[in-house]
Parts: C-alpha cells; sequence; structure tokens
C-alpha cells in the first residue's frame, strides 16, 4: 500500500512510527539474517512502514533491494525504498525502479545523494538527474512509475551538503512538492524549538503534506559526535551538558538517548501536530522497544528506563574526562574510524539473547555478523567537502607531496587528512614517533592504537566502560604500501612473526594476502567491568577488513574528483589508488608495548630503516 494511503487511513489512537534500515555492509549471509529477525521482532510493534537505505551512487543497490523485497514480500510491512539519483549510471534509476516495482515495493523516498565531487568538474553521469526535484518530477510524469507514492527529505539543521540558506532550501523543498512529492522525512534533529521554528516556516510557504520529524535515539557518545557531525545537526547547549559527565559510559549514555528521545517525541505530537515519527534504528532494536515502550505506544515496560533525572548521584560520580569514551581502535590518522564508519564502537560479542547481543553500534572494528555492522551514512551525506580538500590538502603532484601531507597531519598542522576529518587523537600520540618513522618510509599510516595492558577503565587517554573495570589492546597499525612492500612484510612475517603476528593486505582489485585462517577473527580490544562478562569492542578479521578496503579506496576516488580530469593532482591520486595496496598488521603481545615496532624497526632484516 503507499505509504500517503496509509498515512490518510491512519485511525490509530496514538501518533504512527515508521523504522529505517540500512543494508549490513559485508556481503555475509549472517549479519542479512540478523537483520532479518531483529525485523521481524520489531514487526511485533506495529511500525506503519519501514524504509530502506540506499548507498551513493548506487553502491549498495543489490544489497538495498534485497532487504526492501524481503520486508515488502516476507514480512509484509509496507516498505519505503530510498533512492538516490546523482553519481548513477544511466539507467540505474530505471532498473531500480522496475526492480521495486516487481517487488511489490509503492513508495520511494527520492534523494539526490552524495553531492557532486568537485563541482565545476562533474559531469552528470546519467544527464536527466542533477537534483533531487528532477528524480521526483521524473517518477512522477513517467507513465511506466507514477504509481510510486514519492516522499523527499528536508533538513531542519539545514543541509550539510548545501550553501543554500534556510529560506532557499524551503524554496528547494516546496519545489519537491510541486513536482508531486506525497510526504516528507526529516534527517535527525535534536533542537525540538529549531523543528517547530522550521515546520511553521514551511507551512507558511504553503507545504500542506505530511512532515513526519526523523528521530535517531543516541547510542554512543562517539557515534552521537559523529552522526551530527556528518549530518550538520544542531547540539543544543543543555543537551551536550548532560551527555559529557557520562560519555564514558554506554549504557549510561544510550538510557540518556532513550530518555531524550520520548521527550523529543512527547514535545512534537504536543506542540508540532506532527502525524507519526521516524526512526533512524542504525539496525539497532533496543532503544526503539524502550523508547515505544516509555511513550506507551507498545504495551507496559518490560523494565523501567533509567532516567537521568532519576539518578543525579550516578552522573555526580561519573569520570570528568574529556576525550571520546568506547574505542573500537583510535586511528594513527583516527579517521579510519571516523571517515568511513561509526567511530569508537563496540560490537558485544554474540551472547544469548538474540535481540540485545549487540546493544551498541557496531562500526568497522565489531562484529561482521551484527546486523550493525558497518556504516548507514544517513541519506548519503558526505563528510569530505571540496573546499575542505582544497584548503587542507592543496594540490600534491608527487609522491613526496603526499607523505609531507601525512606528516604534516602528524605533527598537527593540519586539521585533516582525506581518511581523518579529525585531528589527531591523544591515543596516537602515545605511538607518534612509530607513526612518524612510517610515514617518513612512504607508509601512509590511516589506523593504528597502542599495546595496553589491564589499564583503569577511567583512563584519561585509552579507557572506556563503565568505571571500575580493566581494559586491554593488541598493537596494531594500518597503512598505504606499494606492492613491493606488502612482499617485504609477507616474508618478514613468515620468517620472523614466531605466530605473534598477522597481517592482512588487500587491493583495488580484490586481490587479498593474509596469514590468517579464513575464519579466524584477532579481538585486539577489550574490557573486564563488574558485574559483566568481557567485552571485545574492537575485532579485525577477513570480512571487515576487506569492507574498510573498499571504503578507503573510494577515499582515494573522492579526493581525486576534487581536480580536472587532466589535471596532474588527479593523475597522483588515481596512480596511487590503483598500485598502492592497504595492510593490516597486528602484535599479539600485548603486555610488551613496543613488540610490534621492534618487529617492524629492529633488527638486520628490519622492514623500514632509520630515517
Amino acid at each position: 500500500m503507499k505509504f500517503s494511503d496509509k498515512i490518510a487511513d491512519y485511525t490509530g489512537s496514538r501518533p504512527f512510527f515508521t523504522l529505517e534500515f540500512f543494508p549490513p555492509k559485508t556481503d555475509q549471509a549472517r549479519g542479512f539474517e540478523n537483520l532479518q529477525s531483529r525485523i521481524a521482532r520489531l514487526s511485533a510493534l506495529q511500525p506503519l512502514a519501514v524504509s530502506v537505505t540506499w548507498g551513493a551512487g548506487g553502491n549498495t543497490m543489490e544489497r538495498s533491494l534485497e532487504l526492501a523485497g524481503l520486508t515488502q514480500l516476507e514480512h509484509r510491512i509496507d516498505t519505503i525504498m530510498h533512492l538516490t539519483c546523482t553519481n548513477m549510471e544511466k539507467g540505474t534509476v530505471d532498473e531500480a525502479l522496475r526492480a521495486a516495482k516487481e517487488r511489490g515495493i509503492e513508495s520511494i523516498l527520492a534523494l539526490r545523494g552524495d553531492p557532486p565531487r568537485g563541482e565545476e568538474h562533474w559531469i552528470p553521469t546519467d544527464p536527466r538527474f542533477r537534483h533531487g526535484v528532477d528524480l521526483v518530477s521524473y517518477i512522477k510524469t513517467t507513465p511506466e512509475f507514477s504509481h510510486f507514492c514519492v516522499g523527499v527529505p528536508a533538513y531542519p539543521d539545514g543541509h550539510a551538503g548545501s550553501e543554500a540558506g534556510e529560506n532557499q532550501e524551503i524554496e528547494y523543498l516546496k519545489a519537491k512538492i510541486d513536482a508531486g512529492a506525497d510526504f516528507i522525512v526529516t534527517q535527525l534533529f535534536y533542537d525540538v524549538e529549531g523543528f517547530l521554528r522550521w515546520q511553521r516556516k514551511v507551512r507558511a510557504k504553503g507545504i500542506q503534506v505530511p512532515i513526519i520529524p526523523g528521530i535517531m535515539p543516541i547510542q554512543t557518545y562517539a557515534s552521537f559526535l559523529r552522526l551530527t557531525k556528518l549530518c550538520g545537526t544542531k547540539v543544543p547547549h543543555s543537551l551536550m551538558s548532560d551527555l559529557v559527565p557520562i560519555r564514558h559510559d554506554d549504557q549510561l549514555v544510550k538510557d540518556y538517548g532513550v530518555t531524550l528521545a520520548i521527550k523529543m517525541i512527547k514535545q512534537l505530537t504536543d506542540q508540532g501536530n506532527v502525524p507519526g515519527v521516524h526512526f533512524c534504528t542504525l539496525n539497532l532494536e533496543k532503544s526503539v522497544h524502550r523508547v515505544t515502550e516509555g511513550l506507551g505506544w507498545a504495551g507496559k515496560p518490560s523494565r523501567p528506563n533509567r532516567l537521568i533525572a532519576e539518578t543525579p548521584a550516578e552522573l555526580l560520580q561519573t569520570s570528568e574526562r574529556v576525550i571520546d569514551p568506547h574505542r573500537a581502535a583510535d586511528s594513527a590518522t583516527s579517521g579510519l574510524v571516523v571517515a568511513g564508519l561509526p567511530q569508537q564502537e563496540a560490537g558485544k560479542g554474540e551472547l544469548n539473547n538474540a535481540s540485545s547481543w549487540d546493544d551498541f553500534p557496531n562500526g568497522r572494528f565489531g562484529d561482521f555478523k551484527s546486523p550493525a555492522f558497518g556504516d548507514p551514512n544517513p541519506w548519503g551525506a558526505s563528510n569530505i567537502s571540496r573546499d575542505q580538500a582544497l584548503n587542507d590538502w592543496g594540490h600534491p603532484k608527487t609522491v613526496n607531496d603526499l607523505t609531507d601531507m601525512f606528516l604534516r597531519y602528524l605533527h598537527s598542522k593540519l586539521a585533516s587528512t582525506p581518511f581523518s576529518p579529525t585531528p589527531l587523537s591523544p591515543e596516537s600520540v602515545m605511538i607518534f614517533p612509530h607513526l612518524e618513522r612510517l610515514t617518513r618510509k612512504g607508509w601512509w599510516t590511516v589506523g593504528s592504537q597502542p599495546a595496553v595492558n589491564g589499564a583503569p577503565s577511567t583512563d584519561e587517554v585509552v579507557g572506556w566502560g563503565p568505571k571500575g573495570g580493566y581494559v586491554y589492546q593488541k598493537c596494531f597499525v594500518e597503512f598505504f604500501v606499494e606492492k613491493e612492500d606488502v612482499e617485504k612484510i609477507e616474508k618478514k612475517v613468515a620468517e620472523d612473526g614466531s605466530g605473534w603476528v598477522d597481517y592482512f593486505a588487500a587491493n583495488l582489485n580484490g586481490e587479498c594476502r593474509t596469514n590468517v585462517p579464513v575464519d579466524g577473527r584477532n579481538a585486539v580490544t577489550w574490557g573486564v567491568f563488574p558485574g559483566q562478562e568481557v567485552a571485545q569492542s574492537t575485532i579485525i578479521e577477513r570480512e571487515s577488513f576487506l569492507a574498510w578496503k573498499e571504503e578507503a579506496f573510494s577515499f582515494w576516488a573522492e579526493w581525486a574528483s576534487y581536480y580536472p580530469p587532466d589535471s596532474d593532482v588527479r593523475a597522483l591520486l588515481d596512480n596511487v589508488r590503483e598500485k598502492r595496496w592497504l595492510v593490516s598488521i597486528i602484535h599479539h603481545d600485548f603486555q610488551k608495548v613496543d613488540a610490534l615496532w621492534s618487529f617492524l624497526f629492529d633488527g638486520e632484516k628490519a622492514l623500514v630503516g632509520r630515517a
């Protein structure tokens, strides 16, 4: 059934809600199976519909269509399929719409997707689509597709990828409605008063279609920071004041997120006259259950919410650390986690309760079997702008220029790299001399963590999780190198690794080399906390490494696209992308803080000579 018709026919005693999911990052069936089970359990809450996201340029097309089809046909939940139109191969939009029709899907959320890369050099792959309004108009005026109900996004806090002001953005929104859009779903926000003011301006423009606010319950402090930055979300000062004291304790943050979502929804439905809300789930289920229970939308609560207002003493006793809390391996250029995938979030290990074995965002370092593994990248948002690329990274023309850029980042002379939108982390400073030495060699580091043997969970730099615990880390480092260096690494590991060293190496074309067994999994960060099982927050294994490899090489292509096609800069960056390998090396002796660096640097067979 069309979503617009479902809204019109809805006569429930409470506002409706919808749920948003993204296709699991890896191709492993396990993640897909686990997500299907999760959707089946959430369907018991009786959402009005679910939506399935679509990767930039159609890079999740097959998985998105499969997930949307299963949800529509097997779970019998009306499904809204997201569809982006820019940077799509010519004919892909038609193919996607036909595939949706075949699966019984009747509703589309039409998005532009990632902003055009290198605007003055950008040539649309499919010239029919430059903006979201083009997709709306095309669907509504093409007889083959005009039966679809079409929704469009809106951005109460402003569009992160646009320089247009609020009034102009509302004009763009009205153009989409005038082209035939049937409903609006907003990007996530946390400023309810700001939303209500924006909503009044939208209505004053004559836009009368249903507006459904997007709600993302806060899952972890780190994922909250990353996603609000990615989406350009305005964060009220009072919210940050509440979060900072509890930021190191994932469960307290999650509890706060539930409480905040309930408060927001009550205010929206009381003052905003909204017909329903849209939950951005991050493929997690516990928070949605708890929010709907707290609102009285899902029967009697199964357990009491740990409301912040009811636990002031607990808040007052939390650590006052100034760094991000739960880390899934901070990177040497911390954006290895930040840029592509949700940073510093834990996969909690598969426990008996299938509904909650990964209660927290899973990231690239989590468990690839989790439905939450990977990057939801809401609505094709991009966290690297062309202006940032040109201002920060200049116009490199040689390999030495690239080495210099990575060195300037390590020395805090640059605030970002294509792989790291944030400055060097305090954790990386602990191993700075080693990272500098590798980089001077031309081995460009994009991820690392130091060895840690039982640091308190409240440690200023490496601590995470509830207080009263201890955390552990194996040292690892990831970098881009030439093929001949990969061969040297393989030989060194085979001859001198003594079973202590594992590695992964992969190139753009899909070739992967490793000494890790096919089903081998390396837990490289774990914690022991009072009253809990051992928590393994960081896992490196083949599937997650290959998923990250795809992301990492896409950053080279994105960066290159900011420069003219015939320029020396683009030629250099394209060549690096085609020739270099991404390598990850792990040393398992976490009791020796210099074990990995001794392996790489010391002795007659040292891989890296002295600079």
